[in-house]
């Protein structure tokens, strides 16, 4: 400007200039004067910004719930998790798995070191691990340990997971559990929070079915019988938390379903997804009023499963159908080999109740639905939800993956389900169960809507994975309001915006990243934890700075009087 104020520039001269520069630069040429400043605020240049710096499509259009572009920028910029704060080095091991509470005051984290890292929070400062010893850890601005416990005296191997139920009173913790002879098979442990008693402890096979709460006191384990070289059961269980119940008249436990497994697949992810929380009359039952009787699904994850459709056939031979159940239940020996067993079961169930393999049904998803009446541990124990000539449930959703699944999450309203998943080539065609195709370096965050179980997006390859298909392992993700995290193999954890489907992060670590978490009720922090025996805290620039400005001191009532007799 000259000496009466006037612009020696006009303004869109100065907006050409202001194009040519970065982000930085346009906010440091806005500080020079009024024009520049009004200029550097510009709505048009923001966008051009936005599109050439996040290297955006030009026909994604702004996040729904932005204002402005200049504040869309700065939410990817500022917001992001990307700052490391803290290292905790508590555990001697490889850390599998991070869970927060839903207060986000508390969080634990499973390890290789066998113990249980639960918490006993400060009000509005603790946050807290889970691993097979018990710590907790307080969250003032650093985290500190605050409680542990070993599992090793019940057998355990080590923890792999862990969830906090509704309310955060309870604790789930899964496990490897050692068995006569070195067998190996999982176990659940529920913990409460109030006192870090163990409360019950529940067999879960295999273990990496983990399990999951359903309600504030009901947790889903799983069971798998072999009925056959490449066929199999599996059983989901409902558990009453509380084990020692007096009433014989109330049960804690009760069968859900029975799951047929072909092509040598089981079931091994459980995840619950609360259907009423968004409108979904597609995914409610028809029994009773859909408003008053909303239902819940469970998300039945497989690296290699087959699908259940339809009911059995009406002819199918009674006496066959109730020694499986028996042989199912433990009840009694087959007398036949497992060939001849597999041979009658696939005579009795494929002629109606199951449909054949398909050239890439093992790499599917399930999901099945719950009615409210099953919600329950209370009622009969087994046979209920199935017609009495039906051996094995049917499944009402089947989500083709075409690959195999290492990861799931869901998004905060249980709407969106995230998966992580190493595709098959295409048209590759599994001919032989034991020998599926070579799965891809690649990995594909893929994104499913549960009220119409299509796929609605496919995230870019951000990330790479090195094992091969006998030596894939369950990398754990997580989903925020904005932003979706996941672990890799690489030695970083990652984080994509969900709108524009863009890589934002690189968290390093010295190993294979297994977990990320955010914290529920604060989006711009985030945990990792990594086979390097560490977890990392995480926080956003705009947290940061916060956290790290001065703060007046506060005077004293003999100063203020001072300064009153002046």
């Amino acid at each position: 400007m000259d000496e009466g104020g006037t612009p020696l520039l006009p303004d869109s001269l100065v907006y050409q200039i202001f194009l040519s520069l970065g982000p930085a630069d346009v906010l440091a040429a806005g500080l020079v004067c009024r024009q520049w400043q009004a200029v550097s605020r510009d709505e048009f240049l923001w966008r051009e910004q936005f599109y050439r710096y996040y290297q955006v499509a030009r026909d994604v259009p702004r996040h729904p719930a932005a204002m402005s572009w200049y504040e869309e920028f700065q939410r990817l910029y500022d917001t992001v998790p990307c700052v490391e704060v803290q290292t905790l080095r508590e555990h001697t091991d490889q850390v599998l798995h991070l869970s927060f509470s839903h207060s986000g005051y508390q969080f634990a984290s499973c390890s290789k070191d066998c113990t249980v890292k639960a918490p006993a929070p400060r009000p509005g400062q603790a946050i807290t691990t889970a691993a097979p010893a018990e710590q907790i850890w307080s969250n003032d601005l650093t985290i500190s340990l605050l409680h542990s416990a070993d599992m090793r005296p019940y057998n355990w191997s080590y923890t792999q997971f862990s969830q906090f139920n509704k309310d955060d009173s309870l604790l789930l913790a899964s496990g490897v559990f050692l068995g006569p002879h070195n067998s190996s098979s999982g176990e659940i442990a529920v913990i409460s929070l109030d006192s870090f008693a163990l409360l019950s402890r529940v067999r879960n096979k295999p273990y990496d079915v983990f399990g999951c709460w359903l309600t504030e006191t009901s947790l889903i384990s799983g069971n798998l019988h072999r009925i056959g070289d490449i066929t199999s059961c599996s059983v989901l269980w409902l558990n009453n938390a509380f084990q020692d119940v007096e009433s014989e008249n109330v049960n804690v436990v009760k069968r859900l379903f029975k799951i047929q497994n072909l092509n040598a697949s089981t079931v091994r992810t459980v995840m619950v997804a609360d259907c009423s929380r968004f409108d979904s009359p597609d995914l409610l039952l028809e029994a009773g009023d859909p408003a008053t009787s909303p239902c819940r699904i469970f998300d039945l994850g497989s690296d290699n499963e087959e699908v259940v459709a339809g009911p059995a056939p009406a002819h199918a031979k009674e006496g066959l159908r109730h020694f499986l159940d028996r042989v199912l239940e433990g009840r009694a020996q087959p007398q036949l080999s497992e060939r001849m067993l597999e041979t009658k079961v696939a005579e009795l169930l494929a002629q109606g109740h199951t449909k054949p393999p398909e050239r890439s049904a093992t790499g599917a998803k399930s999901i099945k639905q719950i009615l409210p009446h099953q919600m329950t541990t209370a009622g009969p124990v087994l046979g209920e939800g199935r017609g009495s000539d039906a051996f094995f449930d049917a499944l009402d959703h089947v989500i083709d993956i075409h690959g195999h699944i290492i990861g799931m999450g869901l998004s905060p309203d249980n709407r969106y389900l995230y998966v992580n998943s190493r595709a098959w080539p295409n048209g590759a065609v599994v001919a032989d169960p034991m020998q599926p195709p070579p799965i891809a370096e690649e990995i594909d965050l893929l994104v499913f809507d549960l009220k119409t179980m299509r796929e609605v997006r496919r995230a870019l390859r951000a990330h790479r994975a090195y094992t091969p298909n006998d030596e894939c392992f369950f990398i754990f993700l997580d989903v925020s309001r904005d932003f979706v995290a996941s672990g890799a193999e690489d030695r970083h954890g990652y984080i994509w915006d969900r709108h524009y489907n863009i890589c934002l992060a690189r968290l390093r670590h010295e190993d294979v990243v297994n977990s990320v978490v955010f914290s529920p009720q604060e989006q711009e922090l985030l945990l990792t934890a990594s086979d390097d025996a560490t977890i990392k805290a995480w926080r956003s620039p705009r947290t940061m700075r916060v956290l790290q400005a001065p703060r007046p001191r506060p005077r004293t009532f003999f100063s203020w009087l001072a300064s009153q007799r002046r």
